[in-house]
């Protein structure tokens, strides 16, 4: 990062700070005076858990900054798709032969709550990788401080610091200085400017190969993990975690490469990538999420994690000190890092399920309702008489059915938040999709298929071929009808009660308000005049007031359409359980206990 001030005398001053990794670089030959020095102080701090950063300038001349001002308002204004590119290749050419100033380094605490966190979600078997701009040593403290990292897990370190690696460097810099020490081609330097050519491409064989050393260097390292890994899969249960620097992650994340890195990182239990830049968070984070397939969840707290948000499926932003850039560009905004916690193995557990069971319970209704027409129509031989009234139809997902969902998916908890916690397993239920897979889609489907089937044939073998009334009449159409509807209205809402896990004051008041809600409005409807209500005056007074058989058939039904889904739920619980079953009957047997 870099400001360019103007000082009281006069002076145009670029102000220049960042990493030790990208600053050197950076340096003019004549502002290398204290790198060795400074380079000392750095990995003192660095192994003592401090964050490190370099500080650096440069004068400017009046003309220089006239033309970086002129071309940077262009670049601005331009309407290019790499606009973006082309800035920072300018801003680039800008921040060069710097003069170094030193090193400063701050302690960088941890929030409170933040090692319990990690170790809640790594218990919830959430894979957890820390893109860091800090150097290996301070990422390595850190990692130990937030129980990243622990005693006895083998590390794989991948990193540059490789002897033949900087003595190429060392060398391409001092050829470098020969180069600019050369006159310009001209006619009569004909001689030294073949030799400054020789010079040159001597220089360009050095860098190239410092290049391909690099690469075969992370190339070797990435393949001696890979290897470290399959051996110790059939000796012992280690684990293993993995840091890579930035110079390492810049060709690990190259397309012939990037692949083995994945592989590599996937199999270990950490992963720590240091002085990543924050294209390298964004680009990492693209690889897991394109590699792996899975769900990607990024967390930051400055504006250089905004890449990494945006690339991410969920950013989660961390409002603080390091300004409100983050948070600008995520989804959901956090005050502290430890509510990540009670977000993802509460909250996500809770959303999951209810999202999970309200879905399937609206595929369950709605076939109960509608394969009961089905089933009228092949007995009525497809007369396209229907077997409900127009306002029978109209109402069904508006009162006397979508109530109880709506209160399922907002209030239902099948474990409450103390056990979410102290159980991270949970969390496992969504990353698995227990919940919502095809066979439990399916399952749910078949319930309502067969609820239909029942409630149509137990009403029309009922009601149809006895007496209705008192006068030998047998039940119509309309009778029927009423009947079975009201046997849907009952068998879905009793079903919801039963798939409920937590009952509240509202819960109880939709699911049995919305079986009141039906007689209510039966009874208002059919005590309109008939040209209003049709023939739903008669069928109020002759099916609620002078039948027995109505009353009887309902109670029947509406057991009996329960009996396939509670033997199903008592089967699966006993040899099947899942985790938030078996958590319900620790939850069970402790609290009997505590009370004998």
């Amino acid at each position: 990062m870099s400001v360019i001030v103007k000082d009281e005398e006069g002076r145009i001053l670029l102000l220049s700070k960042g990493a030790d990794s990208v600053m050197f670089e950076r340096l003019a030959n004549n502002g290398r005076t204290f790198e060795e020095k400074t380079m000392e102080h750095v990995h003192e701090y660095a192994e003592a858990g401090l964050r490190t950063i370099i500080l650096s300038y440069r004068e400017l001349d009046e003309e220089e900054y006239k033309e970086f001002d002129g071309k940077l308002s262009e670049v601005k204004s331009s309407v290019s798709e790499d606009r973006e590119t082309l800035i920072e290749e300018l801003l680039d050419t800008i921040e060069r032969n710097l003069i170094l100033l030193g090193a400063t380094a701050v302690e960088d605490k941890l929030q409170n709550g933040v090692p319990d966190c990690i170790d809640k979600l790594a218990q919830a078997k959430i894979k957890i990788w820390v893109l860091t701009g800090d150097k290996m040593e301070t990422a390595i403290n850190i990692g130990f401080s937030c129980r990243l990292l622990r005693q006895g897990m083998r590390q794989i370190i991948i990193h540059l610091e490789i002897p033949e690696i900087q003595a190429l460097e060392k060398v391409g810099d001092k050829m470098a200085v020969v180069k600019d020490c050369y006159p310009p081609t001209t006619v009569r330097h004909i001689l030294p400017c073949f030799h400054v050519q020789l010079q040159v491409a001597l220089l360009i064989c050095i860098l190239l190969k410092c290049c391909l050393v690099s690469r075969e260097s992370v190339h070797h390292q990435l393949s001696e993990g890979a290897q470290l890994l399959v051996a110790s899969r059939g000796t012992c249960q280690q684990t293993f975690s993995l840091i890579i620097d930035g110079k390492s992650l810049t060709y690990a994340l190259e397309d012939n490469m990037k692949n083995m890195f994945l592989e590599l990182a996937s199999h270990c239990a950490s992963v720590i990538c240091c002085r990543s830049s924050p294209k390298q968070k964004a680009l990492v984070t693209r690889l897991v999420k394109s590699g792996t397939g899975k769900t990607t969840l990024a967390i930051g707290d400055g504006a250089n994690d905004v890449g990494m948000l945006q690339e991410a499926d969920e950013g989660i932003g961390i409002s603080g000190v390091e300004g409100m850039q983050a948070v600008m560009s995520s989804d959901i905004a956090i005050a502290q890092f430890k509510y990540l916690e009670r977000l993802l193995l509460v909250h996500g557990h809770w959303c999951y399920r209810r999202m999970s069971s309200m879905i399937c319970y609206f595929f369950f209704k709605n076939i109960t309702f509608g394969f009961t027409l089905f089933l009228y129509e092949v007995y009525a031989s497809f007369s396209g008489q229907p077997a409900y009234n127009d306002w029978f139809l109209s109402l069904y997902s508006v009162f006397f059915s979508s109530l109880p969902v709506i209160a399922l998916g907002v209030l239902d908890q099948d474990v409450s938040a103390r056990y979410c916690l102290k159980f991270p397993i949970l969390y496992q239920e969504g990353v698995q999709n227990v919940l919502f897979s095809w066979r439990i889609v399916l399952s749910w489907m078949l319930n309502g298929f067969i609820n239909a089937t029942m409630i149509f044939f137990f009403c029309t073998k009922a009601i149809e071929p006895q007496a209705f009334d008192e006068e030998g009449r047998t039940a119509g159409r309309d009778m029927l009808g009423v009947t079975m509807y009201t046997c849907v209205v009952w068998v879905v809402n009793l079903q919801m009660a039963l798939a409920i896990r937590y009952f509240t004051l509202i819960q109880h008041i939709f699911i049995w308000g919305s079986i009141a809600f039906w007689y209510l409005f039966l009874l208002a409807y059919g005590a309109m005049p008939p040209k209003f209500s049709t023939n739903v005056y008669q069928v109020f007074i002759e099916t609620l007031a002078t039948s027995p058989s109505f009353w009887a058939v309902t109670f029947f039904v509406a057991i009996s359409t329960l009996i396939p889904y509670f033997t199903f739920s008592v089967i699966q619980m006993w040899f099947f359980p899942m985790y938030h079953q078996m958590v319900q009957w620790i939850r069970y047997e402790r609290k009997t206990n505590s009370t004998e």
